[in-house]
């Protein structure tokens, strides 16, 4: 998504609230991809003046029952997004978009905000490693013993195969892989 600045978006606003241009236009003069963005600018322009025009250094975290607040608005009055998002001084309609999206596919936990970042590995797998041999019963422990086992046995052949004759187990690996590769091209 392209980044413009303050002066830009005003001067487009004020071109498009003073002259005979329309949103199409302009977007098309300006090189905005989309003249729906020239829509917002002017509705923000409208609402809050130049500081609508503003981006935003840090983003608002909204609590969820504001979120269902602005959800529940917009059902029993049938605004639309912009009018809703002007309504509860909001100035991305596009947000209540995605909220509306959420809460129909996933309910209020959609509405929920998620954490960021990676999940440390490092406490889930010693938990996870203690979970299996607790839950595991005799037969899958029994199961999974042989198939270790059948990796193992597998390793030690193609390792002795390998120190036996170097060049020939080279040769019969690059093979499969160049029918394997021409076998992708086909495709």
């Amino acid at each position: 998504m392209a980044k413009y600045s303050k002066e830009f978006k005003l001067n487009i606003v004020k071109e498009y609230l003073e002259g005979p241009f329309g949103s199409t236009s302009l977007a098309k003069k300006y090189g905005v991809p989309n003249h729906e963005q020239i829509r917002r600018w002017v509705n923000a322009y409208k609402v809050f003046g130049e500081e609508g025009l503003k981006r935003k250094r840090s983003k608002t975290v909204y609590p969820v029952q504001f979120k269902l607040d602005v959800l529940n608005f917009m059902k029993q009055t049938g605004a639309s997004y912009q009018d809703t998002a002007t309504a509860f001084k909001m100035n991305q309609p596009t947000l209540i978009t995605s909220w509306n999206i959420e809460f129909q596919k996933h309910g209020v936990e959609g509405l929920e905000e998620k954490s960021k970042g990676r999940v440390t590995m490092s406490a889930g797998r010693k938990s996870k490693r203690t979970n299996q041999g607790k839950k595991m019963s005799r037969e899958d422990l029994l199961a999974h013993e042989n198939e270790m086992l059948r990796l193992e046995n597998a390793y030690l052949k193609k390792l002795k195969a390998f120190q036996e004759n170097p060049n020939a187990f080279l040769e019969k690996h690059k093979q499969r892989w160049r029918s394997n590769s021409k076998k992708k091209d086909s495709n």
